[in-house]
C-alpha cells in the first residue's frame, strides 16, 4: 500500500478549502483517508498543520505531494530542498 500525504478538496463552488490528509495513493482524491493532518484555506491564506502528526507520518515513510511539501516547508515541518 503506497501512502501519500495530499490535499482533499472541500468547500463550495469557487470557494475552495482543503484538508491535508494521509491517504492510499490508489484512492480517489476525496476518498476515505487514514489520518487528518491539517487544513489549508487558499482564499484567506490560512494554514493549520499538526507538526507532530506530520513528522510522525513522514518518519513512517509517507511521501508528501509537491503542493503539500511546499505547505510543510512554509510551516517549518520540513526543510526546503537545496538547489544547485
Amino acid at each position: 500500500m503506497a501512502v501519500k500525504m495530499r490535499l482533499t478538496r472541500m468547500g463550495d463552488k469557487k470557494s475552495p478549502f482543503y484538508r491535508v490528509v494521509v491517504i492510499d495513493s490508489h484512492k480517489a482524491r476525496d476518498g476515505q483517508y487514514v489520518d487528518l493532518v491539517g487544513t489549508y484555506n487558499p482564499v484567506n491564506e490560512e494554514l493549520n498543520i499538526d507538526a507532530e502528526k506530520a513528522k510522525k507520518w513522514i518518519a513512517c515513510g509517507v511521501q508528501p505531494t509537491e503542493t503539500v511539501r511546499t505547505l510543510l516547508v512554509r510551516t517549518n515541518v520540513l526543510e526546503a530542498k537545496k538547489t544547485k
